[in-house]
């Protein structure tokens, strides 16, 4: 078991993360403890990682500890975590907008990123036209039937494991036919390294929205969702998102949810940080 402090400039607020993080029964947060741990996966292996903040809003640092690859368990975490990204420079461009209030209200709030993209993507597709309650109901037993559990924490299951299950096996845990057979179909191209998503990381958005609109079952909002929590890109807005819409009626205090036309307005002044915007917004009525 090895242990490291990380230390990064502020604002990051590590608390508003892990209560985010918390929404999801399959994530293991304890927010007493101020901790999570991580599920990493190299070359196959299996690694459980804990990440404990120690520090402040200001001065933020955290304790990590896992068993084997400190090298690769660090950089992966300093992607998920987006401790490389300065919130404050974020935080300042939007106290010249109308969302001033909104990033004051959640100060330093982070993009934390899904722990891995493969299982981003899937859950994305299970996620599809549910309400929130059944989605995370559906992928606990998605993950629960198929996935592996190592020190109290769940691994989604691989692509390969993913692309040999039958449509009926999914039926089995009330999966719609068509809502099976995306996700198997998606395992079936990252298993073959079709979806190679390692390769993404350094594609445009463009490129990487391309590549995705292609596959069966992926839409424009799953794409903005995977480039924003899969890869961390600061520059989505989902302005088909119902949340998004249901946060600006609330903050503008509209009568009716906004228009396409009034959130083109709306995100001008947010460039380049639409993501934030985003995230923030979502926040507000979580």
């Amino acid at each position: 078991m090895w242990e490291e402090k990380v230390s990064i400039s502020g604002p990051y607020n590590f608390d508003l993360a892990l209560s985010r993080l918390a929404l999801d029964p399959l994530h293991f947060v304890d927010i007493e403890k101020r901790s999570v741990k991580v599920p990493l996966v190299f070359n196959h292996k299996k690694i459980v990682a804990e990440v404990t903040g120690t520090g402040s809003l200001e001065k933020p640092e955290f304790i990590i500890r896992a068993d084997h690859d400190k090298e690769m368990t660090l950089h992966r975490l300093h992607e998920i975590f987006q401790w490389n990204v300065e919130l404050l420079h974020i935080h300042e461009h939007f106290q010249t907008t109308e969302l001033k209030g909104l990033f004051n209200e959640h100060y330093g709030t982070p993009l934390v990123l899904e722990f891995d993209p493969f299982s981003s993507l899937i859950k994305s597709i299970i996620h599809q036209q549910v309400n929130l309650k059944f989605a995370f109901t559906l992928t606990e037993r998605f993950v629960h039937s198929f996935g592996e559990e190592l020190d109290g924490v769940w691994f989604y299951p691989s692509p390969e494991k993913v692309a040999q299950l039958t449509v009926e096996e999914l039926r089995e845990l009330q999966f719609s036919g068509r809502k099976a057979e995306y996700v198997i179909g998606i395992a079936e191209l990252a298993a073959s390294g079709q979806l190679d998503f390692e390769k993404m990381k350094s594609k445009p958005d463009a490129e990487v929205a391309q590549e995705l609109i292609k596959v069966r079952g992926v839409g424009p909002w799953t794409v903005e969702n995977f480039l924003m929590f899969a890869l961390g890109r600061p520059n989505l807005f989902p302005m088909g998102d119902i949340g998004i819409q249901n946060a600006l009626k609330k903050y503008f205090n509209l009568e009716e949810k906004p228009t396409l036309e009034q959130m083109e307005k709306y995100k001008e002044p947010w460039n380049p940080y639409l993501s934030y915007a985003s995230l923030y917004l979502w926040r507000s009525i979580e």
